[in-house]
């Protein structure tokens, strides 16, 4: 069983924001799903090669992400080599993708709140760029939306973020990021 957990803020004012990329991708990958509501979180299920993914999107805000991601954890008892969170990386240029593991928050505290509550930060993760404007506040930057530009280019790389949710039940995550990094 795999968790695959896309970060963002709820409410319809967070829509197209830097913060809420990972929402963006889980709504691309799986179009117009019916998501249910579990555990402070949206979730939906998936059959992916014959594995049980279960997507969420935390409802709890992105600061206190982490209370609704243990709760999944527990509730499915996954493992910690089974959680994938797609989350904005401020260090990455826009659109560009990069997986990593058992890496620090970076400053981000929607990471900070998950590797709190998992009690370690060897988990998976897909940091989406949305490069950094160091002319804004960082909190102003990353809630602001992006331009239709902006969405352009995050949408090239769609499909690469597809075929890694797809490949992660398929491959180690060692050539998981030789294959995309």
């Amino acid at each position: 069983m795999k968790l695959i957990v896309g970060l963002g803020n709820c409410g319809n004012e967070f829509n197209y924001t830097r913060h809420n990329v990972g929402f963006m991708i889980l709504d691309s990958y799986l179009g117009k799903v019916k998501w249910k509501t579990k555990n402070e979180a949206l979730f939906y299920e998936k059959i992916i090669n014959d594995e049980k993914y279960i997507f969420v999107k935390p409802l709890t805000y992105m600061n206190l992400s982490g209370n609704a991601v243990i709760k999944y954890v527990n509730y499915y008892n996954i493992h910690i080599e089974d959680i994938l969170v797609i989350h904005d990386d401020l260090d990455l240029d826009l659109g560009k993708i990069r997986l990593k593991r058992n890496s620090s928050s970076g400053g981000h505290n929607g990471i900070k709140s998950i590797i709190s509550c998992l009690h370690t930060q060897n988990f998976k993760r897909l940091k989406i760029g949305i490069s950094n404007d160091k002319t804004k506040d960082t909190k102003d930057f990353v809630l602001g939306k992006f331009s239709r530009n902006e969405i352009s280019i995050l949408n090239e790389n769609l499909d690469k973020c597809f075929n890694i949710i797809e490949d992660f039940s398929q491959l180690t995550f060692l050539d998981l990021m030789s294959k995309y990094n």
